[in-house]
């Protein structure tokens, strides 16, 4: 990867022996390699067993959960939350492991609309949970730094499964949840 990287650095005209970029591919190579490891990790390895019995079958939100990954269009970071919530069905997960499932899907290669189905998708099958809901606002600096470039624009995608796409009373009481 340090070759590649080296070789994009040269055909845009750089020179690898200047001083601030004699080390630059090695950097971009474990900088790539560190915001691609979602693909070193499994669901099991990220949950590692912290699934635990509940008696609950309340609503379980964890909102704002930051978020970086990188458009597979462009190889440009969009940057934003993740919003998740379930209703469990004899099981809850783990509070950090929610943001842990998040960055492992977060660090790939990804699109925000696949991100945001994967994320809801592994929680489904965890805890086989009564429902789940995902919503992911972000920022995608391929539409910020090239292209249309508008800085302010924000892209919203949301997962609703279970429950949650079933009842419109469900769905609306964790989207009310959200806006608090």
């Amino acid at each position: 990867m340090q070759e590649h990287f080296a070789r994009i650095i040269e055909s845009v005209g750089e020179d690898l022996n200047r001083e601030g970029l004699r080390d630059t591919p090695m950097r971009a190579a474990k900088a790539f390699q560190f915001l691609n490891n979602g693909y070193e990790k499994t669901l099991d390895e990220v949950l590692n067993d912290a699934i635990f019995s509940a008696d609950t079958e309340d609503m379980v939100i964890v909102k704002d959960i930051e978020l970086y990954s990188l458009c597979e269009h462009h190889l440009l970071p969009f940057i934003g939350k993740c919003h998740v919530g379930y209703l469990p069905s004899g099981k809850v997960i783990g509070l950090s492991k929610i943001a842990r499932l998040v960055d492992m899907y977060a660090r790939r290669l990804q699109i925000q609309e696949r991100l945001t189905r994967q994320i809801a998708d592994a929680i489904e099958t965890a805890i086989n949970a009564r429902g789940v809901a995902v919503v992911i606002e972000a920022k995608h600096l391929c539409m910020m730094m090239r292209g249309v470039e508008k800085q302010n624009s924000v892209m919203t995608t949301s997962a609703m499964k279970g429950i949650f796409r079933e009842e419109l009373s469900t769905r609306s009481e964790f989207l009310n949840l959200l806006r608090r």
